[in-house]
């Protein structure tokens, strides 16, 4: 079996229904450790130490979440059951886990006195050793069927009269709390339904989107994107129909492929004027229809920002996922909620299990590049909720008199992004099936590698994890799951994706390069700051030969540029923005500085690098060119 094959699935999801049931900077968490120094063997010969992985263990019962094992060493041989590290070959990218703050979440998190709400929060979003770093919420956009209320609305329910107060009473004050605590968090924007004067039947619930309102719900969208990113919200994706072939008895509707597609194309240039690079993911409904975003895409070719489709669990099976990446379309999983077990106490184990092996393992080797659970939070009662979540859908934690209990929904989410940073890419490695041990395993932009592995077997498991020739070996019991974290080993710095946008860390400060001020003009600085999700702190590499590129701003579409052109070759030279020329003042060599995923960039005229000027850590410090040391200033790493 290939290493980047998907393995196989089964089970079913937990749920009985046809539907589901600013700038404050964050360091990053250290993800393993290699042995150094000498060992001294009985002869007294000296030999270098083995090196190691770190291991943190959840198990079926609940005696230990997130539970620190200590080291592993790779001193050990291959065992019967193997996951075989290959890094050479690589997958998509991780870009986020989270989950939704809906309106039932926001009360309940905002009943909270505040010190026990701040620490549910560091808990969540941190990065740093209190908390998981969830780091992608996908946010409704107007009522769903877990509304604090049963009051539900959308944002314009009387034409021209569009307003977002509703989530600034509890659910943009939780959104603001989470980016405080972690503001690299990416987010979506999904709509349950249009305004209902926009639909058949005149409700939100059920329906169609009338065609003769395709501009209106598009300027809607527009609008409710401009309206998040004013509160400091940026709604990097989108989809536009939650669930499209389920509509019922709560905020809903339903939306044939083909009308999706018309709609994208009434919506795509709206986003355009407005300047919005807004992504749209098609779909967002179960596995069990792939053709569905199949169709879109064959109807939307020419619209570049329809990058692919999201999925939810609750039909169908996971490797339905792998036709999209085949059609060259990025996958995100957006969406389940567990529920409770037959025998409620059996429901952490069970699923802490299904959702391990099959919203992460399976979801990621078959191309999925977010794991998204529904609910961040609900109360003893699976609520608040309107919809047909019959045996009590559960959050990432129950919040009841005062007090928060965290799912098992929260180790499975903390056992992917308390390790694996966004940016990573999957490796190759090689997995059981179903009944078997199960696995997925990433490299980080800093080049550490972990690997999510499952035991779905019924009884415990000793297996082996070979990287590089080296093998450590483990036992982990039924159900548990373990994520192992160790330094790679190989070639430090892959090639740089000319299609991709990344953010350019610095690896003395920890903060992302940022066109200052949003500037838009030639002569805007370029700076760092506290890495968030603006498109002023995305940049792309474009070749322009002999392994040179223009570093082109996502906001702006100015380019890194020392400051006097071609002739200005002195050290201390400012580096700005400013329209490309092809001046080779302009083109950047990215070279390897010999640490996993870490570059130094230098100017292809005068041979300088990039460099933070006095090595300083402040927000807003500027750039410049200087000869090359190697010091942490012009060191810089890259992220998705």
């Amino acid at each position: 079996m290939s290493s980047l094959s998907s393995g196989s699935s089964s089970g079913s999801p937990r749920r009985t229904t046809p539907s589901r049931p600013r700038r404050v900077r964050a360091a990053a968490a250290a993800l393993a450790l290699a042995a150094a120094g000498l060992g001294v063997t009985g002869a007294g010969t000296a030999r270098a130490a083995a090196p190691t992985a770190q291991v943190w263990v959840t198990t079926a019962d609940g005696a230990k979440k997130l539970s620190a094992e200590g080291s592993v060493p790779f001193d050990g041989t291959p065992q019967p059951v193997d996951i075989r590290i290959d890094a050479a070959s690589k997958g998509q990218r991780f870009t986020g886990a989270g989950a939704s703050v809906t309106g039932a979440s926001a009360r309940l998190v905002q009943s909270l006195p505040q010190s026990a709400r701040e620490s549910l929060m560091r808990s969540l979003f941190s990065t740093g050793p209190d908390g998981i770093g969830l780091n992608y919420l996908r946010q409704p956009l107007g009522s769903t069927d877990f509304d604090a209320t049963d009051d539900h609305h959308s944002y314009e329910d009387t034409p021209g009269q569009f307003s977002i107060d509703r989530d600034r009473a509890e659910i943009l004050p939780v959104l603001k709390q989470a980016t405080a605590v972690n503001p690299a968090i990416r987010f979506m924007g999904s709509p349950w339904s249009p305004p209902a004067w926009m639909k058949s039947g005149n409700s939100l619930d059920g329906g169609s989107l009338n065609p003769e309102h395709y501009g209106a719900y598009a300027d809607y969208l527009v609008k409710a994107i401009k309206a998040y990113a004013q509160e400091g919200i940026t709604l990097t994706d989108l989809t536009v129909q939650n669930e499209p072939e389920f509509a019922t008895s709560y905020p809903s509707m339903s939306m044939t492929s083909a009308q999706q597609a018309d709609f994208l194309k009434v919506l795509d240039p709206k986003l355009t004027a407005a300047g919005l690079p807004t992504n749209i993911l098609a779909y967002d409904h179960n596995w069990d229809h792939p053709n569905y975003p199949l169709d879109v895409f064959s109807r939307t070719s020419g619209i570049s920002r329809v990058i692919g489709a999201a999925f939810h669990c609750y039909g169908g099976q996971v490797g339905a996922q792998q036709q999209i990446v085949n059609a060259g379309k990025r996958v995100f999983f957006t969406e389940c909620s567990g529920t409770d077990s037959a025998d409620p106490a059996a429901t952490f184990g069970d699923t802490l299990r299904w959702h391990a092996e099959n919203l992460v393992v399976q979801n990621m080797r078959n191309g999925g590049e977010t794991v998204i659970n529904w609910n961040l939070a609900l109360d003893r009662n699976g609520g608040p909720h309107q919809g047909h979540c019959t045996n009590r859908c559960n959050g990432v934690v129950e919040i009841a008199g005062g007090n928060v209990t965290r799912n098992a929904e929260y180790y499975v989410l903390g056992h992917v992004s308390k390790f694996v940073k966004p940016g990573a890419t999957r490796i190759g490695s090689t997995s059981q099936g179903a009944g078997g041990v199960q696995n997925v395993a990433f490299q980080n932009p800093d080049g550490t590698r972990a690997a999510y592995v499952v035991n779905t077997a019924g009884s415990a498991q000793r297996f082996s994890l070979t990287d590089n020739g080296a093998s450590l070996t483990y036992t982990l019991p039924a159900g548990a799951v373990a994520t192992f974290t160790w330094s790679g080993t190989d070639s430090p710095a892959g090639p740089i994706d000319p299609a991709a946008w990344y953010r350019v860390v610095n690896a003395g400060s920890g903060a992302c390069l940022d066109a200052a001020d949003w500037g838009t003009a030639n002569g805007t600085a370029l700076q760092q700051w506290a890495c968030g999700t603006g498109a002023n702190q995305y940049w792309q590499f474009r070749p322009t030969g002999d392994g040179h590129h223009q570093v082109v701003n996502r906001h702006n579409g100015r380019v890194w540029d020392v400051d006097g052109g071609p002739g200005a070759t002195a050290d201390g030279t400012r580096v700005h923005l400013w329209e490309y020329v092809g001046g080779t003042n302009q083109q950047w060599r990215a070279e390897s500085t010999g640490t996993a995923g870490r570059y130094r960039f230098v100017a292809r005229h005068s041979g300088r690098g990039l460099t933070v000027d006095n090595a300083s850590t402040a927000d807003g410090a500027r750039l410049s060119q200087q000869s090359c040391t190697g010091s942490a200033a012009q060191t810089f790493t890259l992220t998705g």
